[in-house]
């Protein structure tokens, strides 16, 4: 199995939450859906642009190769070890979704205090050990490389998508708070 697909989906999802985190907060708005969809849109285009440097890499590692069969396997067994903590991280990030979701107002709060704050702050923890399975389960540095790569660019999205579209909003709202 090559986990190069389920890597992918598990990166543009984050992305897309990216998107929706750099926004999260910035509109006083009840409803706001238009805009959430619209920031995790963004998230995802900024995401699908920055995790293309990773996946440039492992084609350019694949096409240089003297051994293109065994490159394959290096980085495929590094994909897999990458992809274990971060399949263990994004299921305690939704079993904490599910319980904001499906829980009533006061647990569904505590959910997000209690698991998707600290989640959030646990993300480069959960990229460390990624790269760091992927090393170890027998990807060597190529793969080693190839998942810093990928991780830098998924801690990227966040701070790209607020500087470009929302640090406006930030600034408007100390001007405004200023004034008063």
């Amino acid at each position: 199995m090559t986990p190069a697909l389920p890597l992918a989906v598990l990166g543009l999802v984050d992305a897309a939450f990216s998107g929706f985190r750099a926004f999260a907060g910035r509109d006083a708005r009840i409803r706001k859906r238009r805009a959430n969809t619209h920031a995790a849109l963004r998230g995802l285009a900024v995401g699908v642009v920055l995790l293309l440097v990773p996946a440039l890499a492992a084609v350019l590692r694949l096409l240089t190769a003297a051994d293109p069969a065994r490159a394959y396997a290096t980085l495929a067994a590094g994909g897999l070890g990458y992809l274990l903590p971060l399949a263990i991280y994004a299921a305690a990030v939704l079993l904490s979704l599910a319980a904001y979701f499906l829980l009533p107002f006061r647990a569904s709060t505590l959910a997000m205090v209690i698991g998707l704050g600290p989640l959030t702050l646990l993300r480069p923890v959960a990229i460390a050990a990624a790269c760091l399975a992927a090393f170890l389960n027998g990807g060597g540095w190529t793969s080693l490389t190839v998942g810093a790569a990928a991780g830098a660019a998924m801690l990227s999205v966040e701070p790209v998508v607020h500087c470009r579209w929302y640090r406006q909003v930030h600034t408007q709202r100390e001007h405004a708070t200023a004034k008063t």
